[in-house]
C-alpha cells in the first residue's frame, strides 16, 4: 500500500509540475515575450528567412491579439504606448485578424504617405536615402540575387537598410497618396519590391492599433535552410552563427 500511494503521489506531482510549467509559459508568452520565425523575404536585409526572434508583447500594451488564439476577452488596448516610426513589429493582418505579418512602421495616424519613383514621401517630404552598393542574396541551393541597397533615414532620425530590384519600376513604386486613419498605422517591408504591405489596401492596408502584437527585439537563432532535420551532420554549416543575439533596428 505504501508503495502504491508513493507512485500515485509521484504521478500527481509530475502532472502538477507540467501544468505549472505550461501556465508559466502561457503567461510569459502573453505579457512578456513571444518567439516568431521569419518565413518570407519581405523584410530582407533586416530579417532573413530562417531567422527566429523574440517579440516584446508589453511594448505597445495589450489587446485581444496578445492572448493565445486571440481570445476575444476584451476590446481595444490597455496600457497602450504608441509605436514609433521605424519600429519593426508583428501584427495581425486586418483582412483575417489571424495571420501574423512583420513589417516596419512608416506612417503614423494622420500621416500622408506616397511612393513616387520608389521614394517614400511622408507628409509631402521625401524620405532621405543613400545608396550603399549592391546587396547579394544567397539561397540554400547556391543561387544568388542582386539588389540595389540603400540606407533610409526617417523624419525622426532612425535609419535602416532597404533593398530593391534593379531595373524598371513596378506598380508599388508609384502609388496614390494614402492618408492614415486615426488609430491606424502604415506598414512597409524593407524588401520594397517583394513585400505585401499597407500599399496594398485590399490585402493589408491600414493596420488598426488593436491588431498590433508586439515589437521585434532580438534574433536568437538563424538557419539558412540548407540542412534538413534528418541531416544533423549539416547543421553546423546551415546555422548563421553571426546572427545570434542581433538586436533588430
Amino acid at each position: 500500500m505504501g508503495i502504491s500511494r508513493k507512485k500515485s503521489g509521484g504521478l500527481a506531482e509530475t502532472i502538477k509540475t507540467v501544468v505549472y510549467a505550461v501556465l508559466i509559459a502561457l503567461v510569459v508568452r502573453t505579457v512578456a515575450f513571444e518567439p516568431f520565425n521569419i518565413p518570407s523575404k519581405s523584410m530582407v536585409p533586416t530579417l532573413l528567412v530562417g531567422d527566429y526572434l523574440f517579440v516584446s508583447k508589453y511594448s505597445y500594451g495589450y489587446s485581444r491579439h496578445s492572448l493565445p488564439l486571440s481570445l476575444h476577452l476584451f476590446d481595444g488596448r490597455i496600457l497602450f504606448r504608441p509605436p514609433q516610426r521605424g519600429d519593426v513589429l508583428v501584427f495581425k493582418v486586418p483582412s483575417d485578424n489571424r495571420t501574423d505579418y512583420i513589417k516596419r512602421v512608416m506612417g503614423l495616424p494622420g500621416d500622408h504617405i506616397q511612393v513616387t519613383h520608389r521614394v517614400v514621401y511622408i507628409n509631402g517630404k521625401p524620405v532621405e536615402r543613400k545608396s550603399i552598393g549592391d546587396y547579394v542574396e544567397h539561397d540554400a541551393r547556391g543561387g544568388t540575387q542582386l539588389y540595389t541597397q540603400y540606407i533610409e533615414t526617417l523624419p525622426n532620425g532612425r535609419q535602416h537598410r532597404i533593398i530593391e530590384y534593379p531595373g524598371s519600376e513596378g506598380p508599388a513604386d508609384n502609388t496614390p497618396e494614402y492618408v492614415v486613419p486615426e488609430d491606424h498605422y502604415f506598414m512597409m517591408g524593407d524588401n520594397r519590391d517583394n513585400s505585401q504591405d499597407s500599399r496594398f489596401l485590399n490585402v493589408v492596408g491600414y493596420v488598426p492599433v488593436e491588431n498590433l502584437v508586439g515589437r521585434a527585439e532580438i534574433i536568437f537563432f538563424s538557419t539558412d535552410g540548407s540542412a534538413a532535420l534528418w541531416e544533423p551532420w549539416k547543421w553546423p554549416w546551415a546555422i548563421r552563427w553571426d546572427r545570434f543575439f542581433t538586436m533588430i533596428e
